[in-house]
């Protein structure tokens, strides 16, 4: 069966992650969450995937290639175009013009497939949920997700009537508001039908366009309200509640990596720390080959990605770092999220630590340090000490 995975937004809500790392690829424990997605389609049959991509394609392309590796068959639809340097320029042409760009270039969908959004965790029963759209007679379907009503004004709201035809959308309604607590998760169910409802050639959007067209032509349009695992990670704050979850085990369907070395606290490969010499509480990741020296302490939930250097005096106190990020001597952390040389907070706020010329805070594992740098790290972090 054929599905497609919506991978061409340049995910500006998860910036600074996303300069470097488009959103499929963002890692939930050193494993793409896009990867999770092909695991989920494979397991319900769809094993024909197509992915539109855009912002940083290559990077996409070059991490999954043709999907032999995780079980299925994948082609990329690029959207933009190529400028004379030989770089890729994105142009996304929204999340129902990619779709229709698709079945233009030559029909692909034939018969019923899925459309999955690429920034999402998701433990749902798709077969399930394709059964109920064919029983419906359905030409399109959003599966949807009940949510407490003090929520709904952080989501897109399904209207649906008595037989879960939808009738209306609310986007992001104050609680007062809202008509309904379903919500769209951004997985989609289609006839190939559909397609002849999006106008060629041009940007269009799925969610804004193209849902309001079926409801408004009377098209047969339901909603499937399922209760499933939905994580979405369309923001910072998204992703540190991701990570904290998948550490405090409410995420039941990804597994913490690496070797649990004492209770709650896993480690990679090659973790070189002194155990007697620091202070350590779970739950809390290390990454392969990552240096704690003696002196630091990490209070879980907390992840620290691999070659990643804590150095003597530091604390980090429930936050994510990522690969090659060294922490200097004395630093807290506290509430943070460390990527390169952005850190943020748990509102998405960052500080580009080079332009405020507080790399010496936070810096580059593989950068090294010269003497003059290591002396004022130390003195930095004697006084610290004297005035604590």
């Amino acid at each position: 069966m054929k599905a497609m995975i919506l991978a061409a937004g340049k995910g500006t809500r998860v910036r600074p992650i996303t300069y470097e790392i488009p959103k499929p690829l963002i890692p939930i424990f050193q494993k793409p969450v896009m990867e999770f997605l092909l695991e989920l389609l494979r397991e319900h049959g769809f094993d024909r995937i197509m992915v539109n991509v855009s912002h940083l394609a290559d990077r996409i392309e070059n991490y999954f290639r043709d999907g032999q590796r995780f079980g299925v068959e994948i082609a990329y639809s690029f959207e933009g175009r190529v400028i004379e340097d030989g770089q890729l320029v994105g142009e996304a042409l929204g999340s129902a013009g990619g779709l229709r760009r698709i079945q233009d270039f030559n029909p692909f969908f034939d018969d019923t497939f899925v459309v999955l959004c690429g920034d999402a965790l998701i433990d749902l029963d798709l077969t399930a949920a394709v059964k109920k759209h064919k029983e419906k007679g359905a030409i399109a379907t959003i599966v949807t997700k009940s949510v407490p009503k003090e929520l709904v004004s952080s989501y897109g709201v399904v209207v649906t009537d008595e037989s879960d035809r939808i009738i209306a959308f609310q986007e992001k309604p104050s609680v007062e508001e809202a008509l309904s607590t379903q919500i769209n998760t951004g997985i989609y169910i289609f006839e190939p039908e559909v397609i002849d409802y999006i106008p060629p050639g041009i940007e269009y959007d799925l969610g804004s366009q193209l849902f309001p067209k079926l409801v408004e032509k009377g098209a047969p349009f339901y909603a499937v309200n399922m209760d499933f695992e939905w994580v979405d990670i369309g923001k910072v704050p998204d992703y540190w509640q991701a990570i904290r979850d998948v550490l405090l085990r409410y995420i039941k369907n990804v597994q913490i990596p690496g070797m649990e070395v004492k209770p709650g606290i896993y480690t990679g490969l090659n973790v070189a720390v002194n155990w007697d010499k620091v202070d350590i509480t779970g739950p809390v990741y290390i990454g392969g080959m990552t240096k704690i020296e003696d002196g630091a302490k990490i209070i879980g939930p907390s992840m620290i990605g691999p070659n990643c250097w804590i150095c003597s005096g530091a604390t980090v106190d429930n936050s994510i770092i990522f690969d090659y990020s060294r922490l200097g001597s004395g630093v807290r952390l506290e509430n943070k999220l460390v990527f390169g040389r952005y850190c943020v907070d748990k509102t998405g706020a960052s500080i580009d630590m080079q332009a405020a010329a507080l790399d010496w805070l936070i810096n580059d594992t593989r950068k090294t340090l010269n003497v003059e740098e290591t002396q004022e790290h130390q003195a930095i972090f004697a006084l610290l000490n004297k005035e604590s």
